[in-house]
């Protein structure tokens, strides 16, 4: 596949990295069957570039309703990736978070953000936070502040209440905004929001995402001034095979031909290898005390990229915070409620129709209108946590999240692949071969792509038949088993190396008599729903770190190490008849980079030489600890 394809593709989707897609080809294409002239026939335009403390002037997006016979409150969405269309004569399809607060009446602003597309500025990735700023100190709290100061004072027909909002990266500044916040910020709903780039995206505890090395691009190539159009490229890897293009760049330094360093976020990774002061300084959830604007925290159960960030936000204000504050996690992958599809289907799974229109008119909407327009009095009328069950694939609401009447079980990882609530006293290992130069894949599918969101629900048989995946399975279900919360492998291992990562996926087996409800066949041609390993969750662990993500260290070749990992919250029913699964192992490529298995302190300055067929053992006092609610 060609640069000028992805190029292309970027454009046509408006806007610039595939990863943005979800925001703005939302914003566009799939709302065009409602009205494709409703916001231009509604709205007017107008385009401003409004100073922060410092000078710096950030180009904002204002569209007023047309109807100027009563005053609306101001929804502000933060980018990274563009204010498009510029232009007062240019509109988009649809503006604000949904076709419903369109169409309702809001005054919808969108600016980018410093440094980026049509702003002045030096762009700084996940800008750190800087408290109690004196003079002209600024950060994306300020710059927010400064935003919502002039919007107030300056837009007409505005009620003087403003809410934020975003997906993703959008999603970071919306969480930004709770910081230091201005008086007229009353709702803030941050989505799929990141949290700390060393634990979303880019980075899964210590493990570099190879499949996000392209849109590096993205956010890793400075401007010098204000831009309506792309100023970067993406790499041409000239094929469509991404697996075998990483393999045949391995070790990593074979891809420093591709970036010179001018991409400066992918010299940024390549230099800061473990959570030192950058990283630490560039995450948010650490800073989310005292909040005072109520909060609706948006997830979706199966988005590859953002899972730690929307959990941990809604977890960091619930305990170090009195405001309003809840949590909204559904069958999706990254940005899927922001969609206006019917049928909501994730990979092969249909888990039901109009789940995003539900979420968008009866839970969003109401949200915004509680706190903008005062249209409820008292309560919202939203539970703490509505959450899906992706086992049951229904909706369930419960007062907190974890669920207050949620306990821990242990399951113990078994000799002959057994998965048993009770502990063997018998010392026993199950052993593996890891060859780092045949990794196994993280899915079957042969394509490019930026967003591996397919494979969070696929089908896991084709990793369970391979020598180098234990797996660790229970025997047939004869109750329900509810999964509510997080996850932590409590793993005993071994490893012939000095270095090892460890994967761990939980999989929920279903019974060889089951056939796609009529009607619902999303599933690929090679697969059958008849034994079917859907993926509910897994992560990823870069051995070195199981101490501490600060102060990396070697395994000792053959001793017994304990290595804990936590998977983040999952919301699922195995039901009577399934079968609950465990699978370990150590690639997953190229989802993750391969790790050497020779510890070498920066694996982006590793060696072919350092590449190591090494053994590793799982020691059967090994367990998994589920929250389970009965």
């Amino acid at each position: 596949m060609t640069k000028n394809f992805f190029l292309i593709a970027c454009i046509v989707f408006s806007f610039l990295s595939c990863k943005e897609n979800v925001h703005q080809a939302t914003e566009t294409q799939e709302t065009a069957a409602v009205n494709n002239t409703y916001a231009k026939d509604n709205y007017t335009k107008k385009e401003v570039m409004i100073e922060m403390r410092d000078g710096i002037k950030l180009h904002t997006t204002i569209y007023t309703p047309k109807d100027t016979s009563k005053k609306y409150p101001m929804l502000l969405k933060r980018t990274p990736y563009s204010c498009r269309p510029y232009g007062e004569d240019a509109f988009p399809t649809k503006v604000g978070p949904n076709k419903y607060m369109m169409e309702e009446g809001n005054i919808m602003v969108y600016q980018d953000v410093r440094g980026r597309w049509n702003s002045e500025g030096v762009y700084d990735n996940m800008r750190a936070y800087i408290p109690n700023k004196t003079g002209t100190q600024f950060d994306e709290a300020s710059d927010t502040y400064d935003t919502i100061e002039w919007l107030v004072n300056n837009v007409e027909h505005n009620n003087g209440n403003v809410g934020t909002y975003g997906i993703s990266y959008p999603g970071f500044y919306a969480t930004y905004s709770l910081l230091d916040s201005h008086p007229a910020l009353k709702a803030v709903s941050p989505q799929a929001c990141i949290g700390d780039f060393f634990f979303d995206d880019f980075i899964h505890n210590g493990a570099f995402l190879l499949s996000y090395w392209r849109a590096t691009s993205v956010f890793g190539y400075m401007k010098d001034k204000p831009t309506q159009k792309a100023w970067y490229e993406f790499p041409d890897i000239g094929t469509e095979d991404q697996h075998q293009f990483f393999l045949d760049h391995m070790p990593l330094s074979k891809l420093n031909t591709f970036y010179g360093e001018d991409n400066v976020f992918m010299e940024q990774i390549k230099e800061h290898v473990t959570y030192d002061e950058f990283w630490q300084s560039r995450g948010i959830i650490q800073h989310l005390k005292d909040i005072k604007p109520a909060t609706m925290i948006v997830g979706g159960l199966f988005d590859a990229e953002d899972l730690y960030g929307p959990f941990n936000t809604y977890k960091s204000i619930e305990e170090n915070s009195t405001n309003y504050n809840t949590v909204v996690f559904g069958p999706w992958s990254h940005g899927d409620w922001a969609r206006t599809k019917e049928r909501q289907v994730v990979g092969n799974i249909h888990f039901g129709d109009n789940l995003s229109d539900n979420f968008q008119k009866n839970i969003e909407t109401k949200f915004f209108n509680h706190f903008l327009k005062g249209e409820a009095n008292g309560e919202t009328g939203l539970a703490e946590a509505q959450m899906f069950n992706t086992g049951t694939k229904e909706w369930q609401s419960f007062e907190s999240w974890p669920p207050e009447n949620a306990t821990k079980e242990s399951y113990f990882m078994q000799p002959y692949e057994r998965l048993t609530q009770q502990a063997n006293r018998m010392i026993a290992t199950s052993d593996f071969v890891s060859d780092p130069k045949k990794p196994v894949p993280y899915t079957e599918d042969i394509k490019v792509g930026f967003t591996p969101r397919k494979f969070m629900t696929d089908d896991q048989r084709f990793a369970s038949r391979r020598p180098d995946v234990l797996t660790f399975e229970t025997e047939i279900l004869e109750n329900d088993v509810t999964l509510a919360g997080d996850i932590l492998a409590k793993l005993n291992v071994s490893t012939t190396g000095t270095a090892a990562d460890w994967i761990v996926k939980v999989i929920d087996v279903y019974p060889a008599d089951t056939k796609p409800v009529e009607g619902t066949d999303d599933v690929q041609d090679h697969l059958k729903l008849s034994n079917y390993h859907l993926m509910v969750r897994s992560e990823t662990l870069r051995g070195r770190f199981r101490n501490s993500m600060s102060q990396p260290e070697p395994f000792v070749p053959n001793e017994k190490t304990a290595v804990n990992l936590k998977l983040q919250d999952v919301f699922h029913t195995f039901k009577k008849g399934h079968k609950i699964q465990v699978q370990v192992q150590s690639t997953f490529f190229p989802y993750i980079d391969a790790n050497p298995q020779t510890y070498v302190d920066n694996i982006f300055e590793a060696k072919e030489s350092d590449f190591k067929t090494q053994t590793h053992k799982v020691y059967n006092d090994s367990s998994i600890e589920f929250t389970v609610i009965k």
